[in-house]
This record gives C-alpha cells, structure tokens and sequence, in this order.
C-alpha cells in the first residue's frame, strides 16, 4: 500500500510502495502542489520506474514554477535506485 501525507510548510511524507499500481493516484496528488516541497521518504519502501518518473515530472513541474523539490530521510536501498538512475546528479536529496 502506498500513501502521501501532508503536512504544513509544503511538507510530505512517503509511505509503502510507489509503483506502477500507484502512480496515477502519486501523480494525480502531487500535482496539486504549488510551492516548495520536502519530501520524507523515512517510510517508502519501494519504488518502481513508474515511481521515479513521478517524482522527477513533481520536480520539473515544480521547477518551473520557480520552487524546490527536496527528498529526505531516504531508507539507502530506495536511495540507491535514484543513484542507478543517475537522478541523484540533479535532484535534490538529504
């Protein structure tokens, strides 16, 4: 199972899996956002192809926008699939 929680001050906690099954539902979330974003990713454990391609369209949307997208408190496997990807060249994650 997978779940977003919000909180104040444009911060968001990741829990479960996000994977193909999920990520309409992600996406359809994340694009309400409009504002700097923090993302604790303490709680996912997984995440797909189909998950990193929902954050990264969350990061350039937001981007755009002129506001930052950060991902902290990641578990070093899920980590280390943003490394495989070479997302954590340009993403911003603590």
């Amino acid at each position: 199972m997978f779940e977003i929680q919000t909180g104040e001050g444009g911060y968001l906690k990741l829990s479960g899996r996000l994977d193909a099954a999920e990520s309409e539902r992600a996406l359809t979330q994340l694009n309400t956002l409009s504002q700097p974003i923090t993302v604790d990713c303490s709680d996912l454990e997984y995440i797909s192809s189909a998950g990193l391609g929902i954050l990264l369209q969350t990061y350039k949307r937001l981007l755009g926008l002129g506001h930052t997208f950060k991902l902290v408190n990641m578990q070093p496997r899920v980590r280390n699939v943003f490394t495989y990807a070479g997302l954590d060249k340009f993403l911003l994650i603590e």
